[in-house]
């Protein structure tokens, strides 16, 4: 009789008679792992596989429970479900089509008689708890797409019809909770009762398949956890998220604006620009310290560049293509500064001694994006990055990992972003280079971080088109994860462009090709810091950093005195000298987070000393001038996150209104 042998991640093996499915596997450890059994993943795949899966032997793997953080998918997986099933046990003649797990929970498109209003998603929120407390269990069927097709048009679900006959497949998956059913490939939970808590969140129109000629649907957003109280902390972030939310923020302080002329395409203010030059100039120091050489390069070229450089293949789609010229010529608007970068390494002769060649580009980059996908600055059409590429040898690769993340971790830290996740993103399907090319480069990041003593985690199939690379996936104060910083490594583009350097044994080599970035496109970048500090920059990134608030007109010429006192030393400052009242100038400063308001009465006029409001609330009363002055400069100069005024030393991400 043959053995079934499955390893688990602490290498060891269980064995069956016959081919298990994931929930027997995790019954065979214990009752409780399977009670809490969810799904598991196979031979360290990408996706989570439904814990009705059958494995074969020698499959490794990883049981998902509900309560882990990849466990929550599939909940709210099965929470989509659940709210389909509430929404037709409520409503009458309601069609249902598409509901997916989105980043912060799922929703579910639904073609109704009548619109759904806001007093309906109480009824569906309060109609799904009861669905979960009836605890109904899931199962699994596959049926053929010709019953398939024949049951749905039964229905009346057209919906459904449409989504099988587009599939083409000969079989599709059934997943039933008591007499309601939906297509859907899964995973999903063993029952209804391991969706413990359910929140629906709002409604929205959106037209069938993302397509204005198509019938506009009610889509109903909703989240799903495996407790209350994780529920409860995710709708305080929410909440947090809104008041934050850096398009708000952004129009509140005068930093950025949109235009319908020119959608995805963000325009900064004299503010949001001075936080814009002060992040490139940043980084642009620290290009100085980490040995880079800053270049420019062409907005547009001939489209043979993007064919040689495997775009045109692999990225057309999201390009900015056009014919010119009597020929007509083909020609793009750069998406990626790397192309440009090879022909420049390209047309020098270049020795091993000159290597690594780093090279940086701040350059205009535009990328088409669906206008449905557009964000804000988080998801944009024109944009510039710390962009920088990296030309070196097989025995220089670890050494510039070393460099690149010792970069990263000063700029954050900087920045006062300590927490992050680093994921090494392996080869995709799609892909350029032979295997052995991308065993070589993968293994080069997995032995850098190994030496590095970095913890990470593996993205299967998420590296580009041309090599794999690291992420760095920042977390945020609403415990959001973001991914900025990335290096990549590319044995193939240098071969594309035939890239060469002389090697030490006068031999011609082809370089290693070092993709990076620190911050990442910085109109995402300025985006997401908006959200993590609420628009409470610390002094060295505040668009304005003092503002002078006198009492009377008689303090105009000793204001006058300290603002150009101030000017000369590069502060930005502005002096409020409107006739209105005090407390409203104060007010108006705090609201535009100035980290620092100068109040000047007659007495700090007499005494040549200023009276300093912080952020915090905090109030310093008649300090001298000069003193105010050295620390305020010492703060820019460090680039301290926290005010040298201020006992509390509270971050700039934390500080009070």
């Amino acid at each position: 009789m043959s053995v079934v042998r499955v390893q688990l991640p602490d290498k060891s093996v269980k064995e069956f008679s016959i081919p298990p499915t994931i929930l027997q596997v995790a019954e065979s450890i214990g009752p409780g792992l399977a009670k809490n059994c969810v799904g598991g993943i196979i031979n360290g795949d990408k996706e989570i596989r439904d814990l009705r899966s059958i494995l074969n032997d020698g499959d490794h793997l990883e049981i998902v429970t509900a309560n882990s953080e990849k466990g929550r998918d599939v909940l709210r997986h099965t929470g989509a479900h659940i709210l389909a099933q509430a929404v037709q046990e409520l409503f009458k003649n309601v069609k249902v089509t598409i509901g997916p797990v989105v980043e912060e929970g799922f929703y579910y498109d639904f073609d109704t008689e009548t619109p759904l209003t806001l007093e309906d998603l109480e009824k569906i929120e309060t109609r799904m708890g009861e669905i979960i407390k009836r605890d109904l269990q899931l199962t699994r069927e596959v049926w053929s797409s010709e019953k398939a097709v024949q049951v749905f048009s039964e229905m009346g679900e057209t919906y459904k019809v449409e989504i099988i006959r587009d599939l083409g497949a000969k079989e599709v998956s059934i997943y039933k909770q008591g007499d309601w059913f939906d297509l859907c490939r899964g995973p999903h939970t063993q029952s209804t009762g391991q969706v413990k808590a359910v929140k629906v969140l709002s409604i929205a129109g959106a037209y069938w398949r993302g397509d204005q000629k198509n019938k506009q649907l009610q889509r109903v957003y909703a989240t799903a956890f495996y407790d209350k109280k994780e529920l409860k902390e995710h709708l305080h972030n929410l909440e947090e998220a809104k008041k934050r939310d850096h398009r708000k923020v952004g129009r509140e302080l005068g930093l950025i604006m949109f235009h319908d002329w020119a959608p995805g395409m963000p325009f900064f203010t004299p503010k949001g620009t001075i936080i814009y030059n002060e992040l490139a100039g940043y980084i642009r120091e620290l290009y100085r310290k980490y040995g880079y050489q800053e270049v420019i390069t062409p907005q547009i070229y001939d489209a043979e560049l993007y064919k040689t450089s495997g775009h045109y293949a692999h990225y057309k789609d999201n390009m900015y293509f056009s014919h010119i010229g009597e020929n007509k010529t083909e020609v793009g608007v750069k998406p990626m500064n790397c192309p440009g970068h090879c022909l420049l390494f390209g047309s020098e002769h270049h020795s091993y001694r000159e290597l690594p060649y780093r090279i940086a580009d701040f350059g205009r980059l535009h990328r088409y994006e669906a206008s449905g996908a557009l964000h804000g600055l988080t998801r944009v059409r024109s944009m510039s990055q710390d962009d920088a590429h990296i030309f070196c040898t097989e025995n220089q690769l670890q050494p510039e990992m070393e460099s690149f993340m010792t970069f990263l971790a000063e700029v954050y830290r900087t920045l006062g972003m300590d927490e992050y996740k680093v994921l090494i993103a392996t080869r995709p399907e799609a892909r350029m280079g032979s295997d052995e090319t991308w065993d070589k480069a993968e293994g080069a990041l997995f032995g850098a971080m190994e030496k590095l003593g970095i913890p990470y985690e593996v993205s299967p199939g998420d590296g580009a088109f041309y090599g794999p690379k690291i992420e760095v996936h920042f977390v945020d104060v609403m415990k959001r994860t973001w991914q900025l910083g990335t290096v990549q490594v590319d044995y193939n583009m240098p071969q594309s462009f035939h890239l060469k350097y002389v090697g030490d044994d006068n031999a011609e080599h082809t370089p290693i090709m070092l993709h990076r970035a620190i911050l990442g496109t910085l109109e995402r970048f300025i985006g997401i810091y908006i959200e993590h500090c609420a628009g409470r920059f610390p002094l060295w990134l505040a668009p304005e950093q003092v503002v002078i608030l006198n009492v009377t007109d008689r303090q105009d010429a000793y204001c006058q005195e300290l603002k150009n006192i101030l000017v000369k030393e590069g502060v930005r400052v502005r002096y409020d000298n409107r006739n209105e009242k005090l407390g409203y100038k104060i007010r108006e400063a705090q609201l535009q987070q100035v980290p620092y308001m100068l109040i000047i009465g007659d007495k700090e006029m007499e005494q040549k000393t200023v009276s300093v409001r912080l952020r915090s609330g905090t109030m310093l009363n008649f300090m001298e001038t000069n003193e105010f002055r050295k620390k305020l400069l010492d703060e820019y100069k460090t680039k301290s996150l926290v005010s040298l005024f201020d006992d509390n030393k509270n971050t700039s991400a934390n500080e009070g209104d």
